[in-house]
């Protein structure tokens, strides 16, 4: 990922590579949610982890990310003779999208206001008092 906005804006980038842009996730997040996203049926861990072709317990810790950055949701299925598993499921895309632009509109502004007080803050500076230092040191 680019250290800057300016490289950021250089690179070519996948509607994916939003997710370690917006909640830091890793590559093998995308992937996993790749293959939940490919089914109409939600999956157990274990039908992810074999789709990615991963650790049962690695492919856990990455749903576990997805689950926390709202990209998947959880269901609990329960044994008939007791007992239980959870399956899981993509997030609506528009869901996701909304929240994503709920989170750019947040930075945007921040990035708004810290703008604002640059400007405030060097604006004050007498460009003429530094043209006159830069001319004395010549």
């Amino acid at each position: 990922m680019a250290d800057s906005v300016s490289e950021m804006l250089r690179e070519e980038m996948e509607c994916e590579g939003l997710f370690e842009c917006f909640h830091g996730l890793k590559p093998l997040d995308e992937r996993c949610f790749r293959a939940i996203a490919a089914y109409d049926a939600p999956l157990t861990v274990d039908e992810v982890a074999e789709a990615v072709d991963r650790e049962r317990s690695t492919t856990y810790r990455s749903i576990q990310r997805l689950l926390a950055s709202g990209l998947v949701q959880k269901e609990q299925r329960n044994y008939d003779g007791g007992g239980y598993y959870h399956v899981y499921r993509a997030a609506a895309a528009d869901e996701i999208t909304d929240e994503m632009q709920a989170m750019l509109n947040a930075w945007y502004a921040k990035i708004g206001q810290l703008l604002q007080e640059f400007e405030e803050k060097y604006s004050s500076i007498d460009t003429n008092r530094l043209s006159d230092t830069d001319q004395a040191s010549t």
